[in-house]
């Protein structure tokens, strides 16, 4: 990930580095904040299917994938149009499918693979995109910085777009982060939140057409909603959150949780753990247990009205349930 990201990304880092950029971090993502995203998520969502005829066949994932990469170039890099967006828009889908394939992933396993050999290689090809990227970042940031400096002297209302409240972040010290741990964290923002959303409501569609029954209550709970209901009104709905919950539980954002590192004796399950092991969760497996979750090949969300499941048994996103859940859930209106 280290190519892709950078040095500072939050889930690259340990101990107190990743102490400190976790704590800069949270606090544009409090649950609030979240929330009032949702609008834009459902104006921007609008926006893309227009583009689509009714009763008409065509393919979810891109067009999902279009409306989680605006959702984050408006509500991370708080871009709205215009030359630099469209520029990054087009720069970061192209960066997002240089490793979509089997063969192209390999490159980011083998070090020795990644060499320059020109534009028409394709690691060439990656670092020219990057640092196509990296420039129209880096102007962002800039810019942003000398509108925030303009708005604290007029005393203008605040930007609340997270790139903005990233460069007002301060630690316990008082320092804020630099530009490269800002252009990082951005990077890292759009690769965990883009695809992997799109994935999910990709699957999440899939499973409501498949199977009527699913398909008939979810369309029953959104008709009791007015027209134009609030999106926290519609994040509140049980069985939108139990179709939501069923369908990360089968296809979790990641398979694995990131290592962990033993750092004192520890006995798990019998198992007797000395210091230096790494121990790899498989949030996949987890899910698949069948003395939690029965029939767990089967996509059944009333299992999720019948009981709620702790952070050890249910855990798409290694942990870090609450900000993700607030963010997905106005998007699948």
């Amino acid at each position: 990930m280290l190519p892709l990201l950078g040095e500072f990304s939050l889930i690259l880092l340990g101990g107190e580095p990743h102490q400190r950029q976790r704590q800069l971090l949270m606090p544009p993502f409090h649950g609030d904040r979240m929330r009032a995203y949702g609008q834009l998520m459902i104006d921007l969502t609008r926006q893309v299917m227009q583009q689509y005829e009714l009763n008409q066949a065509f393919a979810v994932r891109p067009a999902v994938q279009e409306i989680s990469l605006r959702v984050i170039l408006t509500a991370v890099f708080g871009l709205h149009d215009g030359e630099r967006f469209e520029q990054l828009r087009q720069l970061l889908r192209d960066l997002l499918e240089t490793f979509n394939s089997p063969f192209s992933s390999f490159l980011l396993f083998y070090p020795k693979l990644q060499q320059d050999w020109g534009a028409w290689s394709l690691w060439g090809k990656f670092l020219r995109r990057r640092e196509q990227i990296d420039r129209l970042l880096y102007a962002e940031i800039a810019d942003r910085k000398a509108l925030l400096e303009q708005t604290r002297r007029s005393q203008s209302i605040d930007r609340e777009d997270i790139l903005s409240l990233l460069l007002t972040a301060k630690d316990s010290e008082g320092q804020p982060m630099s530009d490269r741990e800002i252009r990082d964290e951005l990077l890292t923002l759009l690769f965990a939140g883009h695809e992997t959303t799109a994935s999910a409501i990709a699957w999440a569609l899939y499973w409501i057409h498949k199977l009527p029954d699913v398909k008939t209550k979810l369309l029953d709970e959104l008709d009791v909603l007015p027209a134009e209901a609030e999106p926290t009104a519609i994040a509140r709905l049980p069985y939108l959150n139990a179709v939501c919950q069923e369908t990360l539980r089968l296809y979790p954002i990641a398979i694995n949780a990131f290592p962990r590192i033993v750092k004192q004796p520890i006995a798990i399950d019998g198992y007797d753990l000395p210091v230096g092991t790494v121990i790899i969760p498989s949030i996949y497996l987890a899910h698949q247990r069948e003395s939690v979750f029965a029939h767990p090949k089967q996509f059944r969300p009333d299992r999720f009205l019948e009981r709620q499941y702790s952070a050890y048994e249910f855990l798409p996103f290694g942990g870090a349930i609450a900000a993700a859940s607030a963010l997905r859930l106005p998007c699948m209106k």
